[in-house]
């Protein structure tokens, strides 16, 4: 007999009607022969009321007795949870995060979980009870209540369906909420947003990160790790949702699945760093002690000795992050500048790895719009771009992909966010309304031949020999490093930073059939850029002519360099992003061998620098080493 983990976020346990029917689910569940663990959030506002009472009494609450107040929430949820489920004729019982042994670390508001003790929970199952479990919660090492911080809920549903798993039984997980399942973008933006059948833990996974509120990445990062089935569906039907699974091979058929928007996020840029070994690490090193997650990072090819490092932080962390680098930053010579507020819009899809001319489509779509990119950073399956919000402009003309003027009438006021309409426009441009293929489906095109992915190959295989590894359930999961020798880099310096430009090089890079790697853009002085990116050696000589002819044609000024000798490494894994410890264990143990890094980017499964092709092997022998993977 399997196990069904239902969880029910607060807006689905709002009341005692919504109480009732989730009980009536889980009933419904266990009479399908299934043993039935029902994970709830505190009910509808409860935890901002909460908050609100500790604002009462106090601005500066300690955060260990907030989790002490936060914790009563969900306890109030399981209590009268399991007291629906008694009424309606099933046993239950009912348990808190604690009581469970969910074991978390000592960060109180945003604990990781470090184990899960299965006897009770199991002893209660295996007797027929439906087991009510508090989500958010847990209990440190101390014995101190500890919560978990954003999508806490779903965090806990997930890391128990992964401990019951291994524990012995199959299990799913549903995620019950107040929307039908995980929608290529965000419908309440754009209305033509398409349900999903299925997506990939990766393709989630990312799309969680960079926007799409569905699911928090925490939970996604569980589901992967452990292999753990998930359904995102609406607490207020029992239509089937969306599932997260294992990537499938019709999933590369079509290049993106999904496009997201964050608005949250503030960009920083230093400028005038030194381009020595050790430089980045120092950086991000310092931000990882501070535990502020960065996002996007975007490190162009330095010239004269110096580089551009470009980055994100929610803004939230703002002011913190400037705090914390002003002495790096003075002992540099380097300048920070903060930039006006962005939105950062992403598309996703497992198909890019496969599918040439995925950045000129994006691009282009964003041109047409008169959308400006002020950063480009890519993954193994996302491209997200940094829009400017400030300063848009009302009217005038605008330089088209094919360099025709286009008129700027039909924009949107400034007051507007560029973002919504950047996001419109990258999910027409990808035909995102249209249906992808069913689950289990084959491709449509017979002509369609997915090539051997290392980067995934190398991260299955190394899985469950990582798993072992991890001192606990929530620990950042690095399956692998791979190495490419195989990669060549174009940089364009001093491109004109305005609308279009990008498009038309990717478009000419793109119609010469070659696959695009890494892309990175940075400013590199007043209204230019820097835009690098790499191709196969092969192609080299192609896409350096092409990259050539177009540039010459936006600015004679513009300076194009080919480098053949360059190696790609990758740190593969789960996390990569939000575990604030991988970039710095990356780059410190580059520093410590004196190899420089001349690009950067990073995503949640993979950490992508270009360093010399002659020292690709002691890179990668120091990065095996440094993550313990030898």
């Amino acid at each position: 007999m399997g196990v069904v983990v239902q969880k029910f976020g607060g807006s689905s346990v709002k009341d005692a009607e919504s109480v009732m029917e989730a009980a009536r689910k889980a009933i419904r569940a266990k009479h399908a022969g299934s043993k039935v663990i029902v994970v709830v959030s505190a009910q509808g506002s409860t935890t901002d009321d909460l908050i609100a009472k500790a604002g009462q009494i106090t601005s500066s609450p300690s955060a260990r007795e907030m989790d002490m107040l936060l914790a009563t929430g969900e306890q109030i949820s399981i209590a009268l949870t399991a007291m629906a489920i008694h009424e309606l004729g099933e046993r239950a019982v009912s348990f808190t995060g604690p009581q469970i042994g969910i074991v978390t670390d000592s960060t109180h508001r945003k604990a990781r979980i470090k184990k899960i003790d299965t006897v009770r929970l199991c002893e209660a199952l295996d007797t027929g009870h439906i087991v009510v479990l508090a989500g958010f919660q847990g209990v440190d090492e101390l014995g101190d209540i500890s919560t978990l911080g954003r999508g806490g809920s779903d965090t806990t549903a997930v890391a128990v369906a992964a401990a019951v798993k291994l524990a012995g039984y199959e299990v799913e997980c549903e995620i019950y909420t107040d929307v039908d399942g995980v929608y290529t973008t965000d419908p309440r933006i754009v209305p033509d947003a398409r349900k999903m059948d299925a997506i990939s833990y990766d393709e989630m996974l990312e799309m969680a990160s960079m926007g799409a509120g569905v699911m928090h990445s925490r939970s996604i990062e569980f589901a992967k790790k452990f292999d753990v089935p998930l359904m995102v569906r609406n607490a207020k039907s029992d239509a089937i949702g969306t599932w997260i699974v294992p990537e499938a091979a019709w999933m590369s058929e079509i290049p993106a699945c999904g496009v997201a928007l964050a608005a949250d996020e503030a960009r920083l840029v230093l400028e005038g760093v030194p381009d020595r070994p050790g430089v980045s690490h120092r950086v991000f090193a310092v931000l990882a002690d501070a535990n502020i997650a960065v996002d996007m990072i975007a490190q162009s090819v330095g010239e004269g000795g110096k580089a551009t490092i470009g980055f994100t932080v929610l803004n939230t962390e703002l002011d913190r992050t400037k705090k914390i680098l002003a002495p790096i930053v003075a002992e540099l010579g380097a300048a920070l500048n903060e930039t006006g507020k962005v939105s950062k819009v992403s598309v996703v899809g497992a198909g890019m790895r496969y599918i040439s001319g995925v950045a000129e489509r994006m691009f282009q779509a964003l041109a047409i719009e008169g959308v400006n990119l002020k950063m480009i950073t890519t993954g193994d399956i996302k491209i997200s771009v940094l829009v400017e919000e400030d300063g848009a402009a009302e009217s005038g003309i605008i330089e088209a992909p094919t360099g025709e003027p286009i008129k700027k009438s039909h924009l949107e006021s400034k007051k507007a966010v560029r973002g919504r309409r950047a996001l419109r426009a990258v999910h027409a441009a990808f035909a995102l309304p249209l249906s992808r293929k069913g689950a289990g489906e084959p491709p449509a095109s017979g002509e369609f031949k997915p090539r051997p992915n290392p980067l995934m190959v190398a991260a299955s295989k190394d899985r469950e020999a990582a798993i072992a590894r991890l001192e606990g359930m929530e620990d950042v999961l690095v399956s692998g490093v791979h190495l490419n020798t195989e990669q060549s880099r174009v940089t364009v310096h001093d491109l004109p930073d305005k609308p279009g430009n990008c498009s038309r090089v990717f478009n000419a890079v793109a119609t010469g059939g070659i696959l695009v790697d890494m892309i990175v853009q940075n400013q590199s002085g007043p209204a230019k850029a820097e835009l690098s990116f790499t191709v196969p050696r092969a192609d080299l000589t192609r896409a350096l002519k092409r990259t050539q002819d177009v540039v010459r044609e936006i600015d004679p000024a513009c300076r194009v360099v080919g480098d053949g000798d360059i190696a790609v490494l990758f740190v593969l894994g789960v996390g990569m992003r939000t575990h604030t410890g991988v970039a710095r264990t990356m780059f410190g143990a580059l520093a410590a061998k004196g190899i420089n890094i001349s690009m950067i980017n990073t995503s949640e499964v993979c950490v992508g620098v270009v360093v010399e092709r002659a020292r690709g092997e002691e890179a990668h022998a120091c990065l095996t080493e440094a993550f313990k993977l030898g």
